[in-house]
């Protein structure tokens, strides 16, 4: 299968982010599994790279050209996708994968997510989205996914669009359940 990670860049976060994310792209990697990641050398895009292939796993990365330029591309990738920038970026990262996984992240997660739950929401495909909620990250999330729910503002039940998870075993068995 092939597994999209939208996380964060940022490397000067919680060490309990990258333990998961390691643990995440470990499992992968020994499930024989693809990682498809933002191509960036820095914080979880790193981490989750780097296990994949420690653990024999195949990653892709989906660079955009100013990451390049700034010379941020990452070491950790079997296919090396260019792509001129985020929009590319999530148009080919949605056709290169079986499934989003957003693990914790800034703005650009934030835009990824809603970009892939919004487009299957009106039928563009019908591929699994998850918030992987480490520690809680994606609590105050979740809870505003709720609000826009009761106040009508999402159509039907938002976790049909998003699902989400706690911990490995969680997603491992969402992934093995669909």
């Amino acid at each position: 299968m092939k597994l999209c990670i939208f996380c964060s860049a940022n490397s000067k976060i919680a060490s309990e982010y990258f333990s998961a994310t390691e643990a995440l792209g470990r499992w992968a990697g020994e499930q024989g599994h693809t990682i498809v990641f933002g191509g960036c050398d820095l914080g979880l895009m790193a981490c989750v790279a780097k296990a994949t292939r420690a653990a024999g796993g195949m990653t892709i990365g989906v660079v955009p050209t100013i990451v390049e330029e700034r010379g941020r591309t990452s070491s950790e990738m079997d296919v090396h996708i260019p792509c001129s920038d985020l929009n590319d970026r999530k148009a080919l990262m949605m056709m290169q994968s079986d499934v989003f996984i957003a693990l914790p992240g800034g703005i650009g997660t934030l835009d990824e997510i809603f970009t892939v739950a919004a487009s299957a929401t009106i039928g563009y495909h019908h591929k699994p989205v998850i918030l992987y909620n480490v520690e809680g990250f994606w609590d105050s999330l979740i809870a505003l996914l709720d609000d826009m729910e009761k106040k009508g503002m999402v159509r039907g039940n938002w976790h049909e669009q998003i699902r989400v998870v706690n911990t490995l075993k969680e997603l491992e068995d969402c992934l093995t359940n669909d």
